[in-house]
C-alpha cells in the first residue's frame, strides 16, 4: 500500500465524516481526497512527475497535507522544511535534494528569495497567501492555481518501495542528513503505532507538532486518516489558550507533544484546581504522548498529577519513521520509552557490535519496516549508520529489562569521558532539574587539557526564580558521585533549540 492508496480507501470508508479541522472550516474526507487528486493533476500538468522533489515550508496547514499526499500520488518527493531556519540553511536543504519547486507562505519568502540565488533547480515557488508585491515575478505563483479544476486524470503510484518523505534531521550534534522514508516505512510504522497504543476508530487528534517533523507527520496525520478520524489543525504553539480550548471543544481523545510543552502546562496550571484543569481542557482527553525528547520524571510526575491525564513515553528517530517503542495504558513502566511496537527488534551492543545480554547498557539498535531506505546522497554515512548485519545503529546509550522494556540512559555523543569513567549527561541533567527553582538544565563535556572532557552544565531558572549556583553545587554534591560533578555552571536566561524545543548542546560546547 502507497499513502494514496491509503487515503482513496480511508475516504471511500469515510466520505461524509470530517478529515480536517482547520480555523473555521472543516473538509469531509472524500473532499480531502478529491482535492489532493487535483492537486496531484495540476502539478503533473506543470511537469511535476516521479522522482522530483519538491519542497514544504509551511506552517501547520491543510495545504501541508494537500501538497505532500499529492506528491507521492504522483511517485514524487515531498521535502517538509523547517520554517525556522534562515536562508544558508534552507539553501542547503533544497540544492543537497535538488528540488524543483517549493510550497510556502507569504511571510517566508523573504528568506527563501535570498536562498534560491543559491538553488539553481528550484523553479516555481507556490505560495498559499500570496501578497500582492510578489505577482509579477513568473516563478512565484498562488497555490490556488493547484486547486482548479482540471480534466486531467492520474493514476494513483502503487509501489511502496518509493521514496515519499526526505526529512532533514535537526543536526543538534552535526550536518543536517536527508533520511528517505518510503511509503512502506512509514504506514507500517503508522499501523505499528496504532497496535501498541491500542488506537481505534473512535479517537479524534489534534496536530499540534510541526508537520515539517516526522513525530507529527506519524502520529497526527498518518495515524488518524488511516483510521478514518478527524485532525485538528493548529498553526501555532503559542499562544497556548487557543489550542488548550480546541481541546475540549473538539473532543480531541489522544494529544501528543514534546516534553517542554507538558513541562510548560505543568508549570502554569500552579495553584489551580485538578478538576477546573481536567473539566476546561482535558475532560475528553484519554492519554497524552510525550516524544522527541527524553521525558524526565519530574515533569512526568507534575503533569499526572495536576491534570490527572496518563503521559505515556515513547521513543523514536527520524530514520525509523519515527515510532520504535512506546508505553501504552496497560503496559507502563516509569523511567522507560515502553516496549517496540509490533515488527520492530531491538538490541542492545558493545564497541564490537556483540549482542549484549539483558540489562547491559550499550548502544540501542533496530531492525523492522521502519528502517530508513537511507541518507540522500550520503552513501559513506548510510553504511555507517547500520551494523555489519543490517542493524540501524540509533547512536542512543540504553538497555532493556527482562521484561521487555527500554531504558535510555544517554546519546553516545552526548556522554562524557572524565579520567576514563563515562559520565552520562541525562542522569547529571536531572539532579539539577530536581531543584525547584530550575526550568531547564543541560551537561555537555568540554575538553581540557588533560585530554578528556570536563563536566559543564547550564541551566534556565523558573519565572521569577533566583538562585546562586553555589546551591546547586551543594546539590550535585550530594546526589552525584566526585567525577560526575559538574567543574562548571552557569545559568542563563536561555538555551539554544531547534524548532521541536531539542537543546542544541552542539552549540553550548562552543561556549567556553
Amino acid at each position: 500500500m502507497t499513502l494514496g492508496q491509503l487515503l482513496k480507501e480511508s475516504a471511500a470508508k469515510n466520505s461524509e465524516k470530517k478529515a480536517l479541522f482547520f480555523a473555521d472550516k472543516s473538509t469531509p474526507y472524500q473532499e480531502l481526497y478529491q482535492t489532493i487528486i487535483k492537486v496531484a493533476a495540476n502539478l503533473s500538468t506543470l511537469g511535476i512527475q516521479e522522482g522530483d522533489k519538491v519542497g514544504l515550508l509551511l506552517k501547520n496547514s491543510p495545504e501541508f497535507i494537500f501538497t505532500a499526499f499529492a506528491l507521492t500520488c504522483l511517485g514524487a518527493t515531498a521535502v517538509p522544511i523547517n520554517f525556522f531556519l534562515k536562508n544558508e540553511e534552507i539553501a542547503y536543504i533544497l540544492s543537497h535534494v535538488g528540488a524543483c519547486g517549493l510550497v510556502t507562505q507569504s511571510g517566508f519568502l523573504p528568506e527563501i528569495l535570498k536562498a534560491k540565488k543559491q538553488c539553481a533547480e528550484l523553479k516555481t515557488i507556490w505560495v498559499t497567501d500570496l501578497v500582492p508585491s510578489t505577482q509579477n515575478r513568473p516563478d512565484i505563483v498562488p497555490f490556488s492555481e493547484l486547486l482548479k479544476e482540471t480534466s486531467k486524470e492520474i493514476k494513483i503510484v502503487s509501489d511502496p518501495e518509493k521514496t515519499a518523505l526526505i526529512l532533514y534531521t535537526s543536526g543538534t550534534t552535526g550536518k543536517s542528513k536527508g533520511v528517505m522514508l518510503s511509503h512502506k516505512n512509514l504506514i507500517s510504522n503508522a499501523l505499528g503505532s496504532i497496535q501498541a497504543l491500542g488506537l481505534t476508530k473512535k479517537e479524534r487528534f489534534i496536530c499540534l507538532l510541526p508537520m515539517f517533523h516526522v513525530f507529527a507527520w506519524t502520529t497526527n496525520v498518518l495515524i488518524p486518516l488511516y483510521l478514518g478520524c478527524p485532525i485538528v489543525i493548529v498553526e501555532a504553539i503559542r499562544p497556548p489558550k487557543p489550542w488548550l480550548k480546541l481541546l475540549s471543544k473538539e473532543k480531541i481523545t489522544v494529544f501528543a507533544a514534546v516534553p517542554q510543552i507538558f513541562a510548560l502546562l505543568a508549570e502554569q496550571a500552579k495553584g489551580v484546581k485538578k478538576w477546573i484543569l481536567k473539566y476546561l481542557f482535558f475532560r475528553t482527553v484519554k492519554f497524552c504522548i510525550s516524544g522527541a525528547a527524553p521525558l524526565s520524571k519530574e515533569v512526568q510526575e507534575k503533569f499526572e498529577t495536576k491534570f490527572g491525564i496518563p503521559l505515556l513515553e515513547g521513543y523514536g528517530l527520524s530514520e525509523t519513521s519515527p515510532v520504535v517503542s512506546a508505553n501504552s495504558l496497560d503496559q507502563r513502566k516509569p523511567g522507560s520509552v515502553g516496549r517496540p511496537i509490533p515488527d520492530v527488534k531491538i538490541k542492545i551492543i558493545n564497541e564490537n557490535e556483540e549482542e549484549l545480554k539483558i540489562g547491559e547498557e550499550g548502544e540501542i539498535c533496530i531492525q523492522g519496516p521502519n528502517i530508513m531506505q537511507g541518507y540522500y546522497k550520503e552513501e559513506q554515512a548510510t553504511k555507517e549508520a547500520f551494523t555489519k548485519d543490517g542493524w540501524f545503529k540509533t547512536g542512543d546509550v540504553g538497555m532493556i529489562d527482562s521484561e521487555g522494556f527500554i531504558f535510555i540512559k544517554d546519546r553516545i555523543k552526548d556522554m562524557i569521558i572524565v579520567k576514563g569513567l563515562k559520565v552520562f549527561s541525562i542522569q547529571v541533567e536531572e539532579a539539577l532539574l530536581s531543584h525547584p527553582a530550575v526550568a531547564e538544565a543541560a551537561v555537555v563535556g568540554i575538553p581540557n587539557t588533560e585530554g578528556d572532557e570536563t563536566v559543564k552544565a547550564f541551566v534556565v531558572l523558573k519565572e521569577n526564580q533566583t538562585l546562586d549556583k553555589s546551591e546547586l553545587i551543594k546539590l550535585c554534591q550530594e546526589k552525584l558521585p566526585p567525577y560526575k560533578r559538574p567543574r562548571d555552571i552557569e545559568i542563563r536566561k536561555e538555551l539554544p533549540k531547534n524548532a521541536l524545543q531539542k537543546i542544541l548542546k552542539k552549540e553550548l560546547k562552543k561556549i567556553r
